[in-house]
Formats: structure tokens, C-alpha cells, sequence
């Protein structure tokens, strides 16, 4: 059985909304969304089981459109009744088992154009997110969008969003994972390597109709 890893965020409480500055859009003053600063929330984790040789952190948004037809359109707003799938914001592998935390802005400290390079970094190894496949084929907003960024959902859904930040302790250093892995990949190379998990959870929405 799963051991249960102790994990906190500082800048919320579990099930709480999360603050604009963790967003990657939040409300405009003019019009409906706007660019946020984009960082990365300070988490902490205890409770690592014996044997525990690695972390890894994986955030996603299980509440997103399945479809994109109405989104972000004027006159229409996204059905709750609509099918919702995984939007991966956050994907940080090979953590060194002597962290215990991830520091606010460690990961991202502000939103960068065509996106931040995944790869070795000094706090783990990051795969790349979603808004990879969102900004594909944007002149100025398309590339690999690797580790950190933050919500923004659509500003006409009629749900809130829900976004779930996992730590895992690992029986393993590295999970041998290198290039544009994302969430699902990472999630399979876990498999029959986790020793304990424990989540931590934030809610966001952009549509003033709609308590966050």
C-alpha cells in the first residue's frame, strides 16, 4: 500500500483559490484576461518513506474543455455538461531526495515567450506542459513549454477549474526520462516506483460568474 506524503503549499489553503500571481492569465481591467507574474508556488513535502531516492511533482487541471468550439468565444459559454480532460501545468522529475521543497519562482518567475527549454535543472529535471500543444503553430507564443505555468482557464467556462499538485517519493534516482516528455509520460515511467504521494489542491476561474 501507497505511504502518504505530507504536502504543503504556501500561498493557499488545500481546496482554496489560488492567487492571481500563480497564474499564468488572470482578469483584466479591460476585456477578459490578461498576463500574470507566473510563478511557481513555494511546496513542501514530508513524511518520505525509507528508501525514498527521488521526488517528482506533477500539477494538472483535470476541468478542461474537451472541445474547443466555444471556448474563450464571445456570446457562448463553456457547458459544464461538456466532457473534461488533463491539462498538465507542471511536470519536475528527478528531484534529489534531500529536498524537501521547492522555493516560490524556483521553477518560474514570470512568463516566458515560446516557453522555458525543458531539461536538467538545479531543483530536478522539468518535462514540458500543455501550453505546448495550446500555443502550437502561435507566431509569437508557439514552442516547448517546459516545467511551471500556471492557470488560465477559459474566461467564459462555467466551471471552476481544480488544480491537483502531487508529490511523489521514488525508489529510483532517475526516472531516465530526457526531451519533450510530458505529464503522461512521466506518470508511466512512475509506475511500480512510487513509495508514497500526497496532494495538494488550488481552484481558479476567470469568469466572474463564477466563484473561484
Amino acid at each position: 500500500m501507497t505511504a502518504t506524503l505530507n504536502v504543503t503549499i504556501e500561498g493557499w489553503e488545500d481546496g482554496a483559490p489560488i492567487p492571481a500571481k500563480f497564474s499564468f492569465g488572470k482578469p483584466a481591467a479591460t476585456g477578459h484576461v490578461e498576463l500574470s507574474d507566473n510563478l511557481n508556488p513555494a511546496i513542501s513535502w514530508s513524511g518520505a518513506p525509507e528508501g525514498t531516492r527521488s521526488f517528482a511533482i506533477i500539477c494538472h487541471d483535470p476541468d478542461v474543455p474537451s472541445a474547443g468550439d466555444d471556448v474563450n468565444q464571445e456570446g457562448k459559454t463553456v457547458p459544464a455538461s461538456l466532457p473534461r480532460v488533463d491539462f498538465y501545468h507542471w511536470v519536475l522529475v528527478d528531484i534529489d531526495a534531500s529536498r524537501t521543497q521547492i522555493a516560490e519562482g524556483e521553477d518560474s518567475n514570470g512568463i516566458t515567450p515560446k516557453g522555458k527549454a525543458p531539461g536538467k535543472q538545479a531543483h530536478g529535471t522539468t518535462g514540458i506542459n500543455n501550453y505546448t500543444d495550446w500555443f502550437a503553430g502561435d507566431a509569437d507564443m508557439g514552442g516547448n513549454y517546459g516545467g511551471y505555468d500556471g492557470p488560465c482557464p477559459p474566461w467564459n467556462d462555467s466551471i471552476k477549474h481544480h488544480y491537483v499538485f502531487t508529490v511523489y517519493a521514488l525508489d529510483v534516482d532517475t526516472l531516465g526520462l530526457t526531451g519533450n516528455f510530458g505529464g503522461p509520460e512521466a506518470l508511466a515511467a512512475m509506475q511500480g516506483h512510487i513509495l508514497a504521494q500526497g496532494t495538494c489542491v488550488g481552484t481558479y476561474s476567470l469568469n466572474p460568474e463564477v466563484p473561484a
